[in-house]
């Protein structure tokens, strides 16, 4: 089975890398000190059809497919995680709402998502349940015409700059999973508290919060989809998010072998540049073949969701998601290593590469998690 890109891909491809190379790559380290959202460069992105390139083009995207959709997110992780990574995170929930909302909801969120004005968040994992979604603590009680949210929900991307969201909670707490659903909220608004998490190890430019939800009023007519389906409707959702992290991996990966390479032609010992001993050479062989090998099964991924074959889908992006991710540590270590002593310090990209990687392995499902679903498919 192959994966040859089109020409409108390939035309697709080479547009992000240019932008990426010429307008993140060099602000990202300004934007990673800050913990700075990059908003400005979001609208630029947007004109460029880069925002939530999945949504259909009368809600003001690109209608394009999931193949093109993973390989905007790789380039735009190669140019940089932080804010490469917080253009590509801006469409978090669109899915939802284009499969199970209301045609209301998309007419008026969908437009300023893919124009750029604000991106979208969605609540999900909580302080004590992340894996375990059906265990969640937010509850959602009927008042009337109106629900009304409380609970706590964490590592929540988009939750403080986003001006909508969709929070997940029970509706019917006897019923575990079968009594969870989506409510689709703005945040501005009494009841939706979100502050920014500073203190992570990697994508800073990238907005993560905890949202504390205190008697947040819903009109009935905000639940996206039915009432207790919203597990169901989560991990349809799922599938295509996997698929989008094996892009993003992949992105990283191939920013730190690119860096790698430059710096092996460019360092010299013993009279002669690193790229020619041998031990470099191999070390850079296995990492290009590596992330080859990731980018082709993240592809087939997409093809899979395009397909609409569910089941197909389910397993490759779980499995583009848990090889990607897991090559994508292994490799930004190996390019530390061949930078040496420089690899360690932030004079090169590649120490921010190695410390963003590192979230791709957790975030939309642990590996472990991803293993249970391989084999569940298995059997």
């Amino acid at each position: 089975m192959t994966f040859q890109l089109s020409p409108e891909q390939e035309a697709i491809r080479e547009a992000v890398h240019e932008f990426g190379m010429e307008e993140i790559r060099p602000v990202a380290k300004e934007y990673e000190a800050d913990h700075r959202y990059p908003s400005e460069l979001l609208s630029a992105a947007a004109d460029l059809d880069l925002v939530a390139p999945h949504v259909p083009e009368e809600y003001g995207g690109a209608g394009m497919d999931a193949i093109a959709t993973v390989l905007i997110t790789e380039e735009l992780w190669r140019a940089d995680p932080g804010v490469g990574g917080s253009i590509a995170a801006a469409d978090f929930g669109t899915g939802m709402l284009l499969e199970f909302g209301d045609e209301w909801m998309c007419e008026e969120w969908l437009p300023p998502i893919t124009a750029g004005e604000t991106p979208i968040a969605t609540g999900i994992s909580e302080p004590a349940h992340g894996s375990n979604v059906a265990g969640m603590d937010t509850r959602a009680e009927q008042d009337g015409d109106e629900w009304v949210l409380n609970g706590n929900k964490m590592w929540i991307t988009n939750g403080s700059v986003a001006d909508v969201a969709i929070i997940m909670a029970k509706t019917s707490p006897e019923k575990g999973h079968n009594g969870i659903t989506a409510f689709l909220t703005e945040t501005d608004v009494d009841g939706y508290d979100a502050t920014p998490i500073r203190n992570k190890l990697g994508i800073k430019a990238q907005d993560t919060a905890e949202i504390v939800i205190d008697d947040l009023r819903v009109p009935d007519e905000n639940v996206v989809g039915e009432v207790d389906e919203g597990f169901y409707q989560l991990m349809q959702f799922f599938s295509a998010a996997r698929a989008d992290v094996s892009g993003q991996a992949t992105g990283v990966a191939q920013a730190a072998l690119d860096e790698a390479v430059a710096y092996a032609q460019e360092r010299e010992q013993f009279g002669q540049p690193i790229s020619e001993f041998q031990a470099i050479e191999h070390k850079i062989a296995e990492m290009a073949t590596n992330v080859e090998a990731a980018r082709s099964l993240a592809y087939r991924a997409g093809a899979a969701l395009e397909a609409g074959d569910d089941a197909l889908a389910t397993r490759l992006c779980s499995m583009a998601k848990l090889f990607a991710s897991e090559m994508a540590v292994d490799v930004t270590d190996e390019a530390l290593q061949v930078h040496g002593g420089a690899g360690y310090v932030s004079d090169h990209h590649i120490e921010r590469f190695y410390r963003d990687a590192r979230i791709t392995k957790i975030y939309d499902g642990t590996s472990e998690i991803q293993k249970n679903i391989i084999s569940e498919q298995l059997f």
